[in-house]
């Protein structure tokens, strides 16, 4: 468990982690100075550890509408109707039509060469995405570790209880479309999971212990605006590697941390992180 009085205890993080960190930035290095993946086995097996935050810069390069971007979802639909609870009370037949709306257009929608390469880092790094993303193409891009903090959209649940495990379902291609009046195991609506507006984030506390497992953390596509997400950064080391890909000037929070900025979206932005990891040697 991460004990959340820490976030800005930066020397406690560090000492808790600081055996491993230190074993794992040797293998870190040894990538970093363009040795083979071989030749870093020297190091022994463990991998360094990367995690990216992502956000819905690299979803949008796929064609997928994001919500706060110019000509976004939120300018043709308010806030308050699709994602909320209230607006879950006042018309569940809306939000569902939305959500079914949001599923047609994602099966249309293909990974980009940002997610490709996220999911090629595998080969070098262990590999954790944290994506504010609600889509599924960092799955159909190949990663293996995906936190969703603010939902799912294949996935539907209980209207009582969100986070019931027994009540959460994934949707099939062929059956993605939720008939209006849709009951839950428990007898409830069936909702989008999707943590809305007001909402708890479950997905946070897992989303941080990683973060204070960084030795690389990279920030793609997100403004770093929507909280407790952009506070992520807080919690990965001092000494981590801290990269941000995003064509706009982002605001981040400031750490301590020297923040390497790859002024590009996320397809290109990706090509030269390799580049600058040495990947490509």
């Amino acid at each position: 468990m991460v004990c959340f009085c820490l976030l800005f205890c930066k020397n406690t993080i560090y000492s808790v982690i600081h055996v491993q960190h230190c074993a794992k930035l040797c293998n870190f290095e040894a990538i970093k100075g363009a040795f083979t993946l071989k030749q870093s086995k020297f190091y022994g097996n463990m991998k360094p550890k990367l995690v990216a935050l992502t956000g819905a810069g690299i979803s949008a390069e796929s064609g997928f509408s994001t919500f706060r971007d110019a000509n976004g979802l939120w300018e043709q639909y308010p806030v308050q109707q699709v994602a909320t609870p209230e607006g879950w009370q006042a018309d569940p037949n809306l939000v569902t039509d939305f959500y079914n709306h949001l599923r047609s257009q994602l099966a249309t929608a293909e990974p980009n060469n940002g997610h490709r390469i996220l999911a090629e880092l595998e080969h070098w790094f262990d590999v954790t995405v944290v994506t504010q993303n609600i889509d599924d193409l960092h799955e159909r891009a190949g990663s293996s570790d995906i936190i969703h903090l603010h939902g799912d959209l294949r996935k539907v649940c209980s209207s009582r209880d969100p986070n019931d495990p027994r009540y959460i379902q994934t949707l099939s291609a062929e059956e993605s479309q939720v008939a209006h009046g849709t009951l839950a195991g428990d007898g409830s609506l069936l909702r989008p999971w999707i943590v809305w507006f007001g909402e708890a984030v479950p997905n946070l506390e897992p989303a941080a212990e990683k973060a204070m497992e960084a030795d690389v953390f990279v920030i793609i596509g997100t403004s770093l605006n929507v909280y407790p997400a952009a506070s992520l950064i807080r919690y990965v080391p001092r000494n981590a590697k801290v990269f941000l890909i995003d064509p706009k000037p982002v605001n981040v929070p400031y750490t301590g941390h020297q923040v390497e900025v790859i002024k590009d979206v996320a397809s290109r932005g990706m090509v030269t992180l390799k580049k600058m990891l040495h990947l490509d040697d």
